[in-house]
C-alpha cells in the first residue's frame, strides 16, 4: 500500500457568472491531492467537494482529456496550459506542483474570447475564421482523382502534416500581448497552401481568413514568439510568415 502523501493547495480560481457580470477571485482549500492526478482530475476533486459543501461547482471545458480537442485551456500561474511546455491542461500533471502551493486559475485572455461562465470561454470566433476558408472543395463528380494518387513532395507533406497539429485550443492568442489569432490562421492557410488540393482556392483562402480574422477582433502579431512558445503543438512561427506571403501575393493578384 502507498504511504506517499497528497498535496495540500490554496486554489485561487477566476469565478464569473457570465460575460455581463463582474468576476473575482475565489479561494479555495483543497488537501491530499494525489500528485499522480492530472490537473483536470484535480479540478473534478475541487467539484465534488462543493458539492458536498452545497456550493456551485467550478464550471470548466474539458472534452478528450487526451491533449487532442483542446476544449481544457486555462491560464494557470501566469502561463497558458500551466507550468509543462509542449502539453495541455489535461496533460499536465500535480507532480509539477509543490505541497502548500497556491495555484491561480483563470481562463483564456482575450477580448475575442468572451466569457461564458468561470473558467469557460467562448471560442466561437475561431469557427468563424474557419468557415471563412479552411476548407478544401472537392469535385464529387464521380471523376474526383483518389488522394494516394496525387504526388506530394516530402518536405512540403512534412510542413503541412506540421501545420495540421494545431488544435485550435487559443493559447497562442492567450499569451500574446496583442491577443493575436496568427499563429492559428496561419497553421490553417499554412497546412492547405502546401497540398495541391489547397492551391486551387488559395488566394481567395487566405484573404477570406485574414477578413474574418480582424473582423473578429484578434489583434495583429507582436512579434514576441511567445505564441510559439506556449503552443501545445509546437507550431512554428514559420506558418506565419507562410500566411503573410500568401496572402501579399493573393492581394497582388487581386489588384
Amino acid at each position: 500500500m502507498s504511504t506517499k502523501k497528497g498535496l495540500n493547495l490554496t486554489l485561487k480560481i477566476w469565478r464569473q457568472k457570465n460575460n455581463k457580470s463582474k468576476g473575482q477571485f475565489e479561494t479555495y482549500k483543497l488537501a491530499d491531492v494525489s500528485t499522480d492526478s492530472s490537473f483536470l482530475e484535480m479540478l473534478d476533486m475541487l467539484n465534488e467537494q462543493l458539492i458536498v459543501e452545497g456550493q456551485e461547482p467550478v464550471a470548466f471545458d474539458h472534452d478528450c482529456r487526451e491533449g487532442i480537442c483542446g476544449m481544457c485551456s486555462l491560464y494557470i500561474n501566469g502561463r497558458p496550459h500551466g507550468p509543462d511546455t509542449g502539453i495541455t491542461t489535461c496533460q499536465l500533471h500535480m507532480r509539477m506542483f509543490k505541497d502548500g502551493e497556491t495555484i491561480h486559475i483563470e481562463p483564456w485572455r482575450s477580448a475575442a474570447f468572451p466569457i461564458i461562465k468561470d473558467l469557460v470561454t467562448d471560442r466561437s470566433a475561431f469557427d468563424r475564421v474557419m468557415a471563412a476558408g479552411g476548407f478544401v472543395s472537392v469535385n464529387t463528380s464521380g471523376n474526383t482523382l483518389d488522394a494516394n494518387a496525387i504526388l506530394v513532395p516530402k518536405e512540403d507533406a512534412d510542413s503541412a502534416m506540421d501545420a495540421a497539429a494545431c488544435i485550435s485550443c487559443g493559447a497562442c492568442v492567450a499569451t500574446c500581448v496583442n491577443g493575436s489569432a496568427m499563429l492559428f490562421v496561419g497553421a490553417k492557410v499554412t497546412q492547405l497552401a502546401l497540398l495541391p488540393q489547397g492551391r486551387v482556392e488559395a488566394e481567395r483562402r487566405v484573404l477570406n481568413m485574414v477578413k474574418a480574422m480582424d473582423e473578429e477582433g484578434f489583434g495583429n502579431c507582436s512579434n514576441t514568439g511567445a505564441c510559439e512558445v506556449e503552443c501545445p503543438k509546437g507550431i512554428s512561427l514559420g506558418v506565419i510568415a507562410k500566411m503573410n506571403r500568401e496572402y501579399m501575393t493573393a492581394h497582388l493578384d487581386k489588384g
